[in-house]
């Protein structure tokens, strides 16, 4: 065997790749090649290596670009001249619901997308370069937090990576942009706080899936959510999200699973634990 071809072998698959950072926690990760993993799931004949190369292409063009940077605001003009102006990343606004926005692939091949999904080129590109960042709660919008030598800048990937004056930021519905409830409804209402890798990616799968269900796509939606249950597995709203889907779709013995594992990551005595428990019971009586 080649070496070529023992390198093939020994990569995972999107879905090892994707269950192995869900074991890992909730990052930092490879949050750029985790997202053209899940795009691979949709895509398997698109070859990784040439997306790979231009995200590669992208932290070394940044890298020039900000070498004399001395702080975050510098850096992130620096991501912004690069990104946006040299690479022509922007966001999509004619057509904001198109499921490409949300793939990794069809973002790089188009150079536009949702702002979750230029937001993550954008880390990678930052991380690549040395430079601090992540993703802000923000549930209006999704805004970046760049840090370079103890000072830190906030950027808007969707308008060209603009900087973001942190006051108008904490506004509700920052940016007038739809956006789906984070997956994990955790009560954190500080729009500056930050937010995991693990988050930043189910915010990308949740655009995703929020769109099939509102095109009653309840099999596509079922898929994105088992792809969600991948990358945070011990997240107990997902498994009652997909428990309830499958179940309506009349995959009972999947939904059985899906309520059990719900029950077993929740709290005794939690609103969510007694959701679960209330419906497998009366699913086990469907099957009984």
């Amino acid at each position: 065997m080649t070496q070529a071809a023992k390198t093939l072998a020994a990569e995972p698959t999107p879905a090892e790749f994707l269950q192995h950072l869900g074991q890992s926690g909730e990052g930092p990760h490879d949050v750029a090649n985790a997202a053209l993993m899940l795009a691979a799931l949709d895509r398997p004949d698109k070859k990784l290596a040439a997306f790979r190369a231009h995200m590669a292409e992208l932290v070394e063009a940044v890298r020039d670009e900000a070498h004399f940077a001395r702080n975050a605001d510098a850096a992130a003009k620096s991501l912004a001249t690069v990104i946006a102006g040299r690479y022509g990343y922007e966001g999509e606004r004619e057509n904001y619901d198109d499921p490409q926005n949300a793939d990794m692939m069809g973002v790089i091949e188009r150079r536009r997308g949702l702002p979750v999904a230029l937001g993550i080129l954008y880390i990678h590109a930052a991380r690549g370069c040395g430079m601090e960042a992540c993703g802000l709660l923000s549930p209006g919008h999704f805004i970046l937090r760049i840090g370079l030598r103890g000072s830190e800048a906030l950027i808007d990937p969707f308008n060209s990576g603009a900087l973001v004056e942190r006051e108008p930021m904490a506004a509700p519905g920052y940016g007038g942009i739809p956006f789906a409830e984070r997956p994990d409804s955790t009560d954190m209402p500080d729009a500056l706080s930050p937010v995991t890798d693990c988050d930043v990616l189910l915010r990308l799968q949740n655009n995703t899936k929020t769109r099939a269900l509102k095109k009653r796509e309840t099999a596509r939606a079922i898929e994105i959510l088992k792809r969600m249950t991948l990358i945070a597995p011990k997240r107990n709203i997902l498994w009652l999200e997909l428990a309830h889907l499958q179940e309506s779709l009349g995959a009972l013995s999947s939904a059985r699973n899906a309520y059990e594992m719900c029950l077993k990551l929740s709290r005794s005595g939690e609103d969510i634990s007694n959701e679960a428990a209330f419906a497998l019971h009366a699913l086990k009586r469907r099957l009984n």
